[in-house]
């Protein structure tokens, strides 16, 4: 397998960090926009299998021309959801597997967005399937921690625990703080902006797929591992889209732990309209509001000196279990910033992202898992990958909980 890996920003470094532990791989290219950068991702790790290179993620041209050049035969896109399309079009103009952690982008319904679904986070994607399927080829979409593992549970919890789901609800949340900002996201704030103040997309068997009010049905969710009750509100987010495709679950929900500060200053910056990314001139300058928002803020991959805490990202499963008996189960997974950082040298959530693709990449190598077109990981099977994870020494845990209300 030879590897190359689109973005050398705080996951994309990450990923490198633990692959190259591992021996599954050939040749692993790290490519950026900005050369140094991707040189500083493989800087010191002292793996021959390394290379770095400078690619137009925009482009489809030059990441083709990347792939041919670099000899990949997968690959695995670690830039923000802007870019999804053309290195998704440039491995299926080349031939070769891709594999991503956020989808396609949404468009929101024009007339009823608080209600109706326009285009839907991954329906770029999905309207190509049919040629990958033709091709041979594989697409495995949403792979990072969410999306990603939350989904593999849900595989889990179909084939394993349930015999009925009632509600696949992914709740995620953290008590990662971030000594001397008043405010720092711990991941890319562009991609936050997108999905927090996108409407959230609900599934319910009946309904299909719909959408609510951004920040709607908040409800106070106790988190594993010390972390305690963290506040989650409806979020657009790419599970919501996968699950219903390969499982039989009869709603699929997507709740996060901002916290009120965040939420407040996410609409603040809708207000003055500083979450737009269209661009607008200022003294001669053609300038996106959020990239400007994006560069005032400190780089995420940065801060782990700074972080403490830890962060979950768990799929809470609702309905009868395999004994038909009501069950409700909270199936998760924990990083402690102080852990990783120690052990990898990178911040909990950035770590905790780039694991998974990893752990797939390595399953993919070894024909554990398999498949053609465009697949969620919930259209794989779960135990192998489960089993790697804890190989990884990244255990995953599980525990009944109390059903809502």
């Amino acid at each position: 397998m030879h590897i190359l890996v689109v973005g050398a920003g705080g996951v994309g470094s990450a990923v490198v960090a633990i692959a190259v532990r591992r021996a599954f791989f050939e040749t692993l290219t790290v490519a950026d926009h900005e050369l140094a950068r991707a040189e500083r991702a493989i800087a010191g790790l002292g793996d021959a299998r390394l290379r770095a290179a400078r690619v137009d993620a925009s482009d489809v041209d030059s990441i083709s021309d990347l792939i041919r050049d670099s000899g990949a035969t997968h690959v695995l896109n670690a830039v923000d959801p802007r870019f999804v399309m053309p290195i998704f079009e440039a491995c299926a103009a080349t031939d070769v597997t891709y594999l991503d952690m956020a989808m396609s982008l949404s468009k929101p319904h024009p007339e009823r967005p608080h209600e109706l679904t326009g285009v839907k986070l991954g329906d770029e994607q999905f309207d190509r399937a049919p040629d990958w399927e033709a091709a041979g080829r594989l697409a495995l979409v949403g792979i990072g921690i969410e999306p990603g593992l939350a989904d593999v549970f849900a595989r889990y919890a179909e084939d394993e625990l349930f015999s009925e789901i009632d509600e696949a609800g992914v709740r995620d949340g953290s008590n990662l703080t971030v000594e001397g900002y008043d405010f720092a996201p711990s991941f890319s704030i562009w991609t936050t902006i997108e999905e927090c103040l996108n409407p959230p997309v609900i599934f319910e068997k009946e309904r299909g797929w719909f959408t609510t009010p951004p920040f709607s049905e908040p409800e106070v969710f106790d988190f594993p591992e010390g972390i305690g009750p963290v506040e989650c509100v409806n979020v657009e987010h790419e599970e919501v889209l996968l699950i219903p495709r390969w499982t039989a679950a009869k709603r699929v929900t997507f709740k996060y732990g901002l916290g009120n500060e965040f939420i407040e200053v996410l609409r603040t910056l809708h207000k003055l309209g500083l979450d737009s990314t269209t661009p607008v001139e200022v003294k001669g300058v053609s300038v996106s509001p959020r990239d400007v928002v994006a560069a005032l803020l400190p780089d995420p991959a940065t801060l782990g000196d700074r972080m403490s805490g830890k962060t979950c990202a768990g799929l809470w499963v609702r309905g009868l279990g395999k004994d038909g008996e009501p069950r409700s189960t909270y199936l998760y997974h924990v990083v402690d910033n102080a852990w990783s950082m120690a052990e990898y040298g990178h911040q909990a959530v950035v770590w905790q992202t780039a694991i998974n693709p990893v752990v797939a990449l390595e399953l993919v190598a070894s024909g554990a898992w398999s498949g053609v077109g465009v697949l969620g990981p919930e259209a794989l099977p779960a135990r192998p990958f489960l089993d790697l994870l804890v190989e990884y020494g990244s255990p995953w845990g599980m525990q009944e909980v109390p059903p809502a209300g």
